[in-house]
């Protein structure tokens, strides 16, 4: 009798100690997310962030309005994406990469999501408090809630397996009591054959149904929050998501199991949490929230797809607002239907600190010929054009004062290398690059397009660069595209003539250093500062006067 007293006391005063450390661990854990909170409202967040799991969502359906591969790279997209990633959720995270990567070419569509960011506009408090809710689904295993609706899921365990794992823990429990009350040596071998056989199934089946299993706890948290988002928030789809909330409810009722593990999944660095990840593991919980749910969830796949964009949606759209908090200053997109011209006003880069605005006017019938000197801000000028364009079709936001122009298909040919594994050659994948730019850009597209070409055909000869060049931008043009091009051939812009206007990026000689403004200015470069920078940074000075004096000669030579 006294055997039963001491161990009823102790695991009663065990329970009372867990009880009392995750009262305190959530407590403090709320405290820690709303400091988090306040401290990045307006600011980039400087996190290591893993791009595999973010960009699953994007990537599990082939669209074609897609950012591509190139284009991502050219205008440094998984940087922008640190930039403006202000979320607090991972389905956050992974619904504002789509959202980055998929410019919309539906103005109705940009205007509905403005219309949405405009609700959120609340109160501090009120959005912190939103924040702490959309905190809770911050855990790397809500990067898989994806999977349960982007995937149709097979039972993928044999019938007699399946069998075991369902009885396996009713037998470990039986076994464990018959030892208390009759101490056994076979009953205790047995215990232990099956701990071991249960630490090997479930390591054993982990991976083919790991994502899986590790979504389902966190599938509870989705629709706790969405059920508490919808008091807080109003918008058009909201009857949609109470029925599909509904439906959910009845599945989340048979989830018992990870029900229980969804209230400790919010903080998985939480003490408890790792020991019940230890009876899970012996207890074979995992195999058997697989077999006991797969079906239930297939049958309510576009119902847990419903609220979680819902949901990823919002944490999204608080993301917009932190990141127009922050901006020195930002302007909404204005979309011309009828008027092909372009007008940005006061536009700056948002990578770079302190960026010097530079503001552009054009149409489609006069391209962009940007000359400058080397670190002068050419290349940061036009990528900044296609960074805003993109910003612009996808958050509604802009780094302008003012930005005005039709709804616009990127391309882009910036950082175009040579392929030694298919024997291209440097000049022949630049090519290959503006020829998909020329396939994509004819005059019977729908959408017209903004080519942004950086050194345009800089890996050949300068007789064949600037005659290849004045020809592919003069088609480019004549077919109603938006183009900005930057240049050192000076010759380029007398060839284009009334086809191109011409700016140019300069710098001023301050003693032993070069002085750049990163102001644009109208017409064609005046200086030249390769031999100079040559100069700053410590050549021999007999190697930097011989190269003046032979530059001098190509000028004349070359009428240069």
């Amino acid at each position: 009798m006294f055997y039963w007293i001491f161990t009823v006391v102790v695991l009663g005063s065990i329970l009372i100690v867990f009880y009392i450390y995750n009262y305190y661990d959530k407590r403090r854990t709320i405290s820690n997310n709303l400091e988090r909170i306040r401290n990045k409202w307006g600011r980039p967040v400087n996190a290591r962030r893993n791009f595999k799991l973010i960009a699953a969502y994007l990537n599990a359906v082939d669209n074609p309005a897609k950012v591509t591969a190139t284009i991502a790279e050219d205008l440094d997209l998984n940087n922008i994406f640190n930039f403006i990633d202000r979320t607090n959720s991972k389905p956050g995270k992974q619904y504002l990469y789509k959202k980055l990567f998929t410019p919309e070419t539906s103005f109705e569509e940009l205007l509905k999501f403005d219309k949405k960011i405009e609700a959120l506009n609340l109160p501090r408090p009120d959005l912190e408090k939103i924040e702490l809710e959309l905190s809770n689904l911050n855990s790397s295993d809500a990067y898989y809630l994806s999977e349960l609706f982007l995937n149709d899921h097979e039972v993928l365990l044999f019938p007699l397996l399946s069998f075991y794992i369902r009885i396996s823990g009713i037998a470990i429990l039986g076994l464990i009591i018959s030892l208390f009350v009759a101490p056994n040596p076979i009953c205790f071998v047995v215990l232990v054959a099956l701990l071991i056989g249960n630490v090997g199934l479930h390591f054993g089946t982990r991976n083919k149904i790991s994502p899986y299993t590790r979504s389902l706890p966190q599938l509870i948290i989705l629709h706790s929050i969405a059920r508490k988002l919808l008091k807080k928030i109003s918008f058009e789809q909201d009857e949609l998501v109470k029925n599909s909330l509904v439906k959910l409810s009845g599945l989340n009722r048979s989830l018992n199991l990870v029900s229980f593990e969804s209230k400790m999944a919010g903080n998985p660095e939480n003490f408890s949490y790792s020991i019940y990840k230890f009876i899970k593991t012996l207890f074979v919980l995992e195999p058997l929230m697989f077999i006991t749910s797969v079906k239930r969830i297939n049958k309510y796949r576009d119902d847990i797809e419903l609220i979680y964009k819902y949901v990823a949606e919002i944490d999204a759209l608080i993301a917009v607002l932190s990141v127009r908090a922050g901006l020195p200053h930002y302007s909404k997109p204005v979309f011309y239907t009828e008027n092909l011209q372009m007008d940005l006003t006061d536009m700056f880069h948002p990578l770079i600190y302190n960026c010097v605005p530079n503001s552009i006017h054009t149409r489609t019938d006069e391209g962009v010929l940007i000359t400058g000197s080397n670190m002068s801000g050419k290349t940061t000028f036009i990528r900044s054009i296609a960074i805003n364009t993109l910003l612009a079709q996808t958050i509604y936001t802009t780094c302008t004062r003012e930005y005005k122009a039709p709804i616009l298909k990127i391309q882009t040919s910036i950082r175009t290398n040579d392929d030694l594994n298919e024997n291209k050659s440097y000049f022949q994948a630049e090519a290959l690059s503006i020829l998909d730019i020329i396939h994509q850009s004819s005059s019977d597209e729908p959408v017209k397009s903004l080519v942004i070409i950086d050194e345009i055909f800089r890996g050949t000869n300068t007789i064949e660069r600037i005659a290849a060049a004045k020809s592919v931008l003069t088609y480019l043009t004549d077919n109603k595209n938006f183009v900005f091009v930057s240049t050192h051939d000076l010759e380029l812009a007398e060839l284009l003539d009334n086809d191109y206007a011409v700016y140019s990026f300069e710098e001023s000689v301050n003693d032993t250093r070069l002085v750049f403004d990163y102001k644009m200015k109208t017409g064609v470069l005046k200086n030249k500062n390769g031999i100079a920078i040559l100069e700053t940074i410590g050549y021999p000075e007999s190697v930097v006067e011989d190269a003046y004096i032979v530059s001098e000669e190509l000028k004349r030579k070359y009428s240069m």
